[in-house]
């Protein structure tokens, strides 16, 4: 332990943005002769992939209500195109599928893709909608779509083959990695507000800067920063409200057992993300409702899950809050594994969308999947410095397919400004300068 009393930077979280910040970090102290990946030391309470990251769908679209959001997308889909190999990536593309009431916010998307140079297609209209899935589909059946948005480029990653690929680049430019120890706090200094040290239960790591990029363990570390519980947010009144800083939320995913190649395309062609929300009533296998609320899923086959894997709209925990904060993915957490609910809603959501799903039920895969998430008062991610020399990354569950943030970060640490990460400081909720909010069931579109 010796070798790690110190480090210039030291990242917390071996996940999609500690690495992702770890090795373009390493790139750029390289290019300016300003050190090497030595000086760049990762900790991870667990291992490498062992949190979100590691269990996440691995869906990469563009396809937010958000300008702020799409032109970071378009970012990060670039870094995902930049080594499509080693990140495990498949650009199969990406659709967006909805009905009326959400027309007009997927049209605002489509014409600011367009002006970014993100291609995609938009189908209007109730039959030319259906035509365009059945001629990808022919089973399509989803009743009361009005548009479809198909991005072009997109589509998913394998989760832990793609953070051990982020690792593997890192490591080879010197980064050092180190697992199974748990940060516990920090010392700041006397004199000025930062961080001098980072307490672990192995040590403490003296260091010149620290970045947090602990996903939904976020919570915990930023009290230990001294960091405000509850916040004051401005709405668009003018007035204020004081609301809880983190939430959580029930993170709802599985993956159906079939052959993944029973979902290819008329065309024999692997199809892209499927993305519906809808309006419609829901049935399940023997005609009953299952809900009559506006409801949202999204899928794909995937040889890494071995089957349909897919989720839909989360759900706030409100339960056990302890527990989550301690570890929202361990054993202490049983009561938010995907249960039998999910399960039925989620695969009659597919047999609504097509007809080769009728009956899968049975083949739904009973085992944990999903997990937790720790969300910001918007449901939109803090990017910024804090006590002079952190940095905090909290995606607020939009994580792993923000691959290039850790290149923004990158960069901002050694001196040069994005202003794709300017709209996501942490005094937008004082100045009420928070982004739009759509008409999708999903708390993040």
């Amino acid at each position: 332990m010796d070798y790690y009393k110190s480090a210039r930077y030291v990242i917390i979280g071996a996940g999609i943005h500690g690495l992702s910040t770890a090795y373009h970090l390493a790139l750029e102290l390289k290019a300016k002769g300003k050190g090497d990946g030595s000086d760049i030391l990762v900790l991870d309470k667990g291992g490498i992939a062992a949190g979100a990251s590691g269990i996440a769908c691995g869906v990469i679209r563009n396809n937010y209500f958000q300008p702020a959001m799409r032109e970071l997308m378009l970012h990060s889909v670039e870094v995902w195109e930049s080594d499509a190999e080693t990140f495990s990536y498949h650009p199969v593309g990406y659709l967006q599928i909805s009905p009326e009431s959400m027309r007009e916010d997927v049209a605002q998307i489509h014409s600011q893709q367009k002006d970014i140079g993100y291609e995609s297609v938009f189908v209007e209209g109730k039959k030319p909608s259906t035509e365009y899935m059945k001629n990808m589909l022919d089973d399509w059946q989803a009743e009361g779509i009005t548009s479809v948005l198909h991005e072009k480029r997109g589509g998913y990653a394998n989760n832990s083959k793609s953070i051990y690929g982020l690792a593997g680049k890192a490591e080879e430019l010197g980064v050092r990695i180190l697992t199974g120890i748990t940060v516990t706090g920090f010392e700041l200094g006397q004199q000025t507000d930062s961080i001098k040290s980072i307490e672990t239960d192995r040590g403490a790591i003296e260091c010149d800067y620290t970045v947090i990029s602990a996903g939904p363990w976020i919570k915990g570390l930023w009290e230990s920063l001294g960091l405000p519980k509850d916040i004051s947010l401005k709405l668009q009144d003018g007035t204020t409200k004081t609301v809880p800083m983190w939430v959580y939320w029930s993170l709802q995913e599985g993956t159906l057992g079939v052959d993944p190649n029973l979902q290819k395309t008329n065309d024999g062609k692997m199809p892209p993300v499927i993305h519906l929300d809808s309006d419609a009533i829901l049935l399940g296998e023997d005609g009953e409702e299952v809900t009559t609320e506006m409801w949202g899923i999204y899928y794909k086959p995937d040889f890494h899950f071995n089957g349909i894997q897919g989720g839909s709209a989360p759900y706030v925990v409100k339960t056990h809050p302890d527990k989550v904060s301690v570890d929202p993915y361990g054993p202490a957490s049983p009561d938010f594994v995907v249960g039998p609910d999910f399960a039925y809603m989620w695969c009659s959501a597919l047999a609504h969308c097509q007809k080769r799903f009728e009956g899968k039920y049975e083949l739904y895969k009973k085992e944990p999947s999903g997990g937790i998430g720790c969300f910001t008062p918007d449901s939109f991610p803090i990017f910024d410095v804090f006590k002079d020399n952190c940095f905090v990354i909290a995606d607020s569950n939009h994580g792993y397919k923000m691959i290039g943030v850790g290149k923004l970060v990158a960069n901002k640490i050694m001196g040069t400004n994005s202003k794709l990460l300017q709209p996501f400081r942490f005094s937008r909720y004082a100045e009420g300068d928070l982004h739009p909010i759509s008409n999708s069931p999903f708390p993040w579109s």
